[in-house]
């Protein structure tokens, strides 16, 4: 192992996760800490500036939005205050909720199951309702029922109904809020479900209880977007005559249809608004043949997180993102060292992005694909970073877009040459894929590479250490203060990724031949 890499990646990540850069939120002095530092590191490897006006920085205009609702629920003779950041969370991106309060009064709650239209899919579960100025109920996550071939495993979930086990795009919560704006709903409020999620309530309470971001005001939106814990909904479902259990069942069934919940939900939003400017950060080596440098593949992580959040006793807690997503930005960094020191010249150039606002819904990656350093027709490829692996080696790469491109090739032939070989992601059900930044290439028909958390299969580990290992970062680290840096960790498995990946882009810049979709890839729309 290098112990120059070592103590650059610790160095980084030491740097990322301070004190001094308070958490790395958007708008705030500790953004422009964190884009100082990385553009200051790469200015001192000897990249070229790819951003706005010769500059390291793609600046962009955001509107910072801080909800306040009210929501009280009642069925009956019952009735229900809910508690902020408790019972429920819950925001606002409707346009006239702007420094004067929207109030909804009794506005019926109607269960609508997983709240889909898919025809691909031949399911409806808004077929013949009208749902306007209604609050409509949802479940996270998409239909699903035991894999009749497999009676006796649970985990196995039929692949005819929807994809199985791997969740689709109907199944995330953004989907969820969109369908419901253009139904006319006045709210939709998702039950939360660890299972389906992938994270427990504390992760919703953290994600949804500070500022939100968006790029601009969408004038479509219902006007109460909110999150409801399990057990409020369970008393909900109770206390109007409705058991959620067997209703959630129901929603698993083709044909299944909304339910009233004979109760009302009244509540008023006001939103605290600021307008600022936020940065992604692009640095590139430029390719060294006149008729590919205007070519390029892209290396992409995450730079933003949580900032500081208040505590009952008026301190603040850092959220200082160690692993989400410092270790990324970190290998990010020394793969751009790797490149401009190489004496392998790229015949493509090779772009380094670092993006703001992926904790808010892949803002700053939506940017720069709206405005792109180098066109979008010219991009190949793009390889993601988020969350990576801080404890130790192994001998497997999950790689979370495996199946979609020719990439796989490339990264399996390479992992092979140290020794390791590729694997799926082993919980498709959680949604990874949809959940990082290479979305917003893929949207755009550019192959993409990203992962997200390391195999199971470590090298001189005890079996279970890395399911111990990612259950506690998940359960108590994840989107928390406690993400930070840690004495035990072992970073012999990054700089084994560091040197991989590096390996990977050096063969993609190094022909002209374009990596390509899969045939059964949904995203096939460009260079096939």
């Amino acid at each position: 192992m290098n112990p120059k890499l070592n103590a650059a990646l610790l160095r980084h990540i030491d740097k990322l996760a301070s004190d001094e850069l308070e958490g790395r939120a958007p708008g705030t002095r500790g953004e422009q800490r964190t884009i100082d530092y990385i553009a200051g590191q790469l200015e001192s490897f000897g990249l070229t500036p790819a951003g706005d006006n010769g500059s390291f920085f793609q600046s962009m205009p955001v509107t910072g939005i801080i909800s306040l609702p009210d929501l009280k629920l009642c069925s009956g003779d019952w009735s229900k205050r809910l508690e902020f950041a408790v019972d429920f969370v819950g925001q606002s991106r409707y346009e006239n909720c702007v420094d004067q309060a929207i109030e909804v009064d009794s506005s019926e709650l109607v269960f609508v199951g997983y709240g889909i239209e898919a025809p691909e899919y031949g399911w409806n579960d808004y077929e013949g309702l009208d749902v306007r100025g209604k609050t409509v109920v949802i479940l996270i996550g998409q239909p699903e029922r035991p894999d009749p071939s497999f009676p006796d495993d649970d985990e196995r979930l039929d692949p005819t109904l929807f994809k199985g086990r791997t969740l689709t795009y109907y199944g995330r919560w953004t989907y969820k809020f969109e369908k419901a704006s253009e139904m006319g709903a006045a709210a939709a409020l998702i039950i939360h479900d660890g299972r389906k999620a992938g994270y427990g309530f504390d992760v919703v309470q953290a994600s949804w209880s500070g500022e939100c971001y968006q790029l601009s005001c969408p004038p479509d939106r219902v006007m109460l977007e909110g999150w409801l814990s399990a057990e409020c909904a369970g008393e909900l479902f109770e206390k109007s005559g409705h058991d959620l259990e067997s209703l959630s069942e129901s929603a698993n069934h083709k044909g299944f249809k909304a339910v009233s919940l004979d109760s009302t939900a009244s509540f008023s939003v006001i939103n605290r608004i600021r307008t600022f400017d936020s940065n992604n950060v692009v640095a590139k080596v430029e390719g060294s043949v006149p008729v590919l440098k205007d070519e390029c593949i892209i290396y992409s992580a995450h730079w933003d997180h949580f900032g500081l959040r208040e505590r009952e006793d008026g301190g603040n807690d850092v959220y200082s993102g160690a692993v989400d997503n410092g270790s990324g930005v970190s290998m990010i960094l020394e793969i751009a060292r790797l490149f401009q020191n190489s004496s392998v010249r790229p015949k493509r150039s090779v772009l380094f992005l670092f993006t703001t606002l992926e904790e808010s819904g892949l803002l700053g990656a939506d940017y720069y694909v709206a405005n792109p350093s180098i066109p979008l027709d010219g991009t190949v490829a793009i390889i993601n970073l988020d969350v990576m692996n801080v404890w130790g080696r192994t001998r497997e790469l999950v790689s979370i877009a495996l199946g979609h491109s020719s990439l796989d090739e490339n990264l399996s032939k390479l992992a092979a040459n140290q020794g390791r070989h590729v694997v799926p992601d082993p919980e498709p059900e959680k949604g990874y894929f949809f959940r990082s930044d290479h979305m917003s290439f893929l949207k755009q028909g550019i192959p993409a590479l990203f992962f997200l958390f390391p195999g199971s299969d470590y090298i001189d580990r005890e079996p279970g250490f890395a399911e111990a290992k990612k259950l506690d970062y998940i359960r108590n680290h994840y989107h928390k203060p406690a993400d930070k840096v840690k004495d035990d960790w072992d970073l012999s498995g990054m700089m084994e990724d560091v040197e991989l990946l590096f390996e990977v882009g050096q063969e993609l810049v190094s022909t002209d031949r374009r990596p390509y979709f899969a045939g059964d890839s949904e995203f096939k729309t460009r260079w096939s």
